[in-house]
């Protein structure tokens, strides 16, 4: 059983998608979902720096727009689909929930609300990797952070203003080691609770149909059946955290023997090698991952 993931904002790094323009028609396709994003999607991701590429109103639809486009170069049909963050949204793209014109515009306006949020309260988030889960839990709840990313395979990711997050570090659990994150704000929490009304607005425009191929969910792991309900739950998971943690049960139970993760790739297939021993994984960052990832298939 394959399993197809599409990595969330943080995996982005300058230049991860001037090799991919070589392959015949995928300059035409991004040029396309520029006009819709209303960004240089071919130009943000192949010179721009890695502050340029950093804000959030630039890294969601790049990244969404990136999944789509390698997606449509690997040329599988998997049997389950799930994305991490705004991955979701190119996953939606992928079932048929969403056009990937849609997507776009929903995440355009998705990043635009979440980087205006994130301006109000200097925020932050930082990965927390090992540790006793409920010790570091417990260490969360003590400074007033949220685990923004329950991710699995030993990682949690903390949000939480700049202050509580600085108090965190000087009072670390036990085992644990703490990696600031590259991001511009305590996305999954409450700090990111005005963006949710703008998403929700712009979403009332949107039909969704029914997903084509099974497709987890972020909230709570779960295979998603209705294209109403889906919609209501991308909004919502803009202040509400990722439970990648449960996803990944979820393809266990489901029984996914292959996973292939989406440009940019890495995160997603990393977590795998450690929360589901056994499953085969490819990750996408270059075209010359693209034949691995078939083979998957066979």
């Amino acid at each position: 059983m394959l399993v197809l993931v599409a990595p969330g904002q943080g995996a982005q790094t300058p230049g991860f998608l001037t090799p991919w323009l070589e392959l015949p028609g995928l300059a035409d396709r991004l040029a396309a979902w520029s006009e819709v994003a209303g960004l240089d999607l071919i130009a943000y991701g192949t010179t721009a720096g890695a502050d340029e590429i950093r804000d959030t109103a630039i890294a969601q639809p790049l990244l969404v727009a990136a999944a789509l486009a390698s997606a449509e170069a690997l040329g599988v049909t998997p049997d389950l689909l799930a994305g991490h963050s705004v991955g979701e949204f190119a996953t939606a793209a992928l079932a048929g929930v969403l056009t990937p014109e849609q997507a776009l515009t929903l995440v355009r306006e998705r990043g635009q609300a979440m980087a205006k949020a994130a301006g109000v309260t200097p925020t932050g988030m930082t990965a927390v990797l090992g540790g006793v889960e409920a010790e570091v839990l417990a260490a969360l709840d003590k400074h007033g952070l949220t685990p923004a990313n329950v991710n699995g395979a030993g990682q949690i990711v903390a949000g939480g203003t700049l202050e509580q997050l600085a108090a965190f570090k000087d009072d670390a659990p036990a085992r644990a080691r703490l990696i600031p994150l590259s991001v511009a704000g305590a996305f999954h929490t409450v700090h990111m609770a005005p963006a949710v009304d703008q998403l929700r607005e712009a979403a009332q425009h949107v039909e969704p149909a029914d997903p084509r191929v099974r497709l987890l969910s972020n909230a709570d792991g779960q295979v998603v059946t209705d294209g109403a309900e889906l919609m209501r739950r991308l909004v919502a998971q803009v202040s509400s955290p990722v439970r990648w943690d449960a996803c990944m049960t979820s393809m266990a139970d489901l029984g996914v023997t292959a996973m292939i993760e989406l440009l940019p790739g890495g995160t997603l297939t990393g977590l795998a090698k450690r929360g589901l021993r056994g499953v085969r994984t490819v990750a996408l960052k270059t075209p010359d991952d693209l034949d691995a990832a078939r083979e998957l298939t066979q």
